[in-house]
């Protein structure tokens, strides 16, 4: 406890703020402090694993979580256990969440504070730090498209404002002035890395300007300046949408985690500041001003004491998850009808496949009027290859978005309208480009709804493929990488009728999907496609071919040289268009190779690493009785792609298959 006579290190002015707010931030300042106490107590006892101690920074936790409506959302990072006491998250099911029981948010499949929670619009990190700002982005378009008059908040760290994705968030919440509020607290060290190995600006708020946006540098450390100026910020963004960037100087005062320590720390520094200590000197101040008692800071403690001690008791009685394989599966995905929808009018229409997909698209919008679209050169232009064309006269630049190149940003934003009820589309302006949102797709569209039950509906366009003399750069076919990423939907249609009814179905699904569209066959397919709206299965194979001498599995343009090629070698061989990656089609996989006893498998992508392997695994384990030759495959070389005419062609699997079927069927 303070002396009476010692001096605050803190300059606090509460303004109009009354009596009853400032007891109650004191209170909401000194739980996490006592739960964090006693947290570093379980850890020394292997009661817990692992600790992120954010002693010495409560005040912006609980200053943000304060000023902030209560269903105003909330990203959170490492040290921002005074968000979730401030919004009264029940102990009992925080302490099971750091210990890995059933009561936590997350079924013990995530740890700390790697989790969210819809209930109390807070949205936990993960490990990557930088892609929380964008769904905070994306939350705060919500806002805005739904004119809401609220504001979103995301915390990241000093460190977190060296990675890609903080300019591409603060750029893209600038262009589009969106209602958020990105607050850096800044504590001096990235783990062991100063600020002096971090940046070179004076201070972080400086960058605000190449952003051209509001900035401001405060003292974390001072609750009353961090509620204030949270609060004011707030009131003027719900009014007026705009972003603004705050830095709040603070100090870790103990490791990054605890195992870490803080031996690099100069002792110097660390005694400067721990005179500084938000909980301490708001506490004298209180006192001081005659507006706390002895009497009433014991009876806070008690009453929290009580708490922790009757939420641990809870925890600790709860028993270890078991592990259970079909609860495990049945959590990768959030739950969907899956049973197609046919169209209720009888009539067709010749569609290129461009155009099949930008119908697919109209209708979309049209049915879900919270769907939005976003892309390079989307809006007026209608992207690269006009597939939204027009868009904008029919649904407005607010649904369909032009963006920054900035592919990380926008898919976190997607995600963002996501967990406000929105859907969401991202067009890859080529799939290649997918690489730059990598992050966002793998790590927070995946694992989403296994990590703590929050689905993410959002679709991303992917114009894929070769055939076109493009280069290495814009005809690859990377959908195998996200084939290997549980949580995703991966489709691919081959046919302008699959790509409206599959697109259509993909925005009907609340799971992300990756939605693979070959460039070679935009204008170079056509076909009768159904003018009403419909929806086709998605992970339902559809037999292009029937026939009994060999089985051919393959998707996109490889159906097309598949039945090119049995054509000319005029061979009785079943082709299945697999048309969903992910999930595969098993049962069609097993009737066709338990009738035609030989397989080949071919696709565009390159060999080594492709969806051939894994498909080839799955027949010989599981049906290798029926087999009379080995399981064949045939892609592309394990080269990037060549641009010049006949190096692609080479590249390109179509000769070499025709060899290996010829092989196959003499085998």
């Amino acid at each position: 406890m303070p002396s009476s006579k010692t001096k605050s290190a803190i300059t606090f002015k509460k303004g109009r703020l009354s009596r009853n707010l400032l007891k109650q931030l004191y209170r909401q300042l000194l739980k996490p402090r006592m739960i964090e106490e006693k947290m570093l107590i379980l850890l020394r006892q292997g009661k817990i694993s692992k600790w992120f101690s954010g002693i010495g920074q409560e005040a912006i936790s609980v200053g943000a979580a304060a000023a902030l409506e209560t269903d105003e959302l909330l990203f959170t990072m490492h040290r921002n256990l005074g968000v979730f006491t401030t919004r009264e998250v029940p102990l009992e099911r925080l302490f099971c969440q750091w210990q890995g029981k059933a009561r936590g948010f997350t079924k013990g499949r995530d740890r700390s504070f790697h989790f969210g929670t819809m209930d109390y619009n807070i949205v936990g990190m993960i490990s990557h730090l930088g892609p929380q700002l964008s769904l905070a982005a994306g939350v705060a378009l919500a806002h805005k498209l739904a004119e809401e008059q609220k504001v979103a908040l995301a915390f990241t760290g000093e460190g977190g404002t060296s990675q890609g994705e903080f300019h591409e968030a603060l750029n893209v919440a600038s262009v589009w002035q969106l209602p958020v509020i990105f607050v850096v607290e800044n504590n001096g060290y990235g783990l062991s890395t100063p600020v002096q190995e971090q940046y070179r600006c004076a201070q972080l708020s400086d960058r605000g300007k190449g952003y051209g946006m509001r900035a401001l540098t405060i003292d974390g450390n001072n609750i009353l300046e961090v509620y204030q100026t949270i609060q004011k910020l707030a009131k003027e963004l719900r009014k007026k949408p705009e972003p603004i960037l705050l830095e709040c100087q603070t100090f870790r005062m103990r490791g990054h985690e605890e195992a870490s320590g803080t031996k690099y720390v100069p002792k110097a520094l660390m005694d400067e500041w721990a005179v500084k200590d938000p909980i301490s000197n708001y506490e004298q101040y209180l006192i001081e001003e005659g507006l706390l008692t002895e009497a009433e800071i014991e009876q806070f403690r008690a009453e929290i004491k009580a708490e922790i001690e009757q939420g641990l008791e809870i925890a600790f009685n709860e028993p270890a998850i078991p592990a259970d394989q079909t609860n495990e599966l049945a959590d990768v995905y959030a739950p969907t009808e899956v049973s197609a929808q046919l169209p209720t009018a009888s009539t067709q229409t010749d569609k290129r496949l461009v155009d099949a997909v930008s119908d697919g698209l109209r209708q979309a919008m049209e049915r879900h009027e919270r769907l939005v679209l976003m892309g390079q050169d989307i809006a007026d232009y209608g992207g690269v290859f006009k597939i939204t064309q027009g868009f904008t006269d029919l649904f407005g630049k607010e649904r369909v978005r032009n963006t920054p190149l900035c592919e990380s940003a926008i898919i976190g934003i997607s995600l963002g309208l996501s967990l406000k009820g929105f859907k969401a589309m991202v067009e890859m302006q080529f799939a290649d480009f997918v690489s730059c949102g990598f992050n966002q797709i793998v790590n927070n569209l995946g694992k989403l709804h296994y990590r703590w039950g929050q689905n993410a509906d959002v679709v991303i366009r992917m114009p894929t493929g070769g055939s076109v003399g493009a280069g290495p750069f814009h005809s690859q076919s990377n959908e195998a990488w996200f084939t290997h990423v549980p949580g995703l939907k991966v489709v691919y249609p081959s046919t302008p009728e699959d790509a409206k009814g599959l697109l259509l179905a993909a925005f009907e699904d609340p799971n992300p999907v990756m939605f693979f569209e070959h460039k070679a066959l935009y204008r170079s397919l056509t076909a009768e496609v159904p003018d009403d709206y419909y929806t086709i299965e998605i992970g339902k194979a559809r037999t292009v071919r029937t026939g009994t001498a060999a089985t051919i599995i393959t998707y996109g343009l490889g159906v097309h040289w598949a039945n090119q090629v049995a054509t000319e070698e005029n061979v009785d061989v079943e082709i299945i268009d697999l048309r969903s990656l992910l999930p595969l089609d098993y049962d069609a996989i097993a009737t066709s190779v338990q009738k035609t006893n030989r397989v080949i498998i071919l696709h565009e992508d390159t060999l080594f690493g492709g969806l051939g392997g894994e498909i080839a695994a799955h027949i010989s384990e599981h049906h290798f009785e029926h087999l009379d030759a080995p399981v064949m495959r045939c892609a592309s070389l394990d080269t990037p792609v060549p641009f010049a005419s006949n190096l692609e062609q080479q590249f390109l699997p179509v000769e070499r298959f025709r060899e290996k079927l010829r092989q196959l069927l003499t085998y």
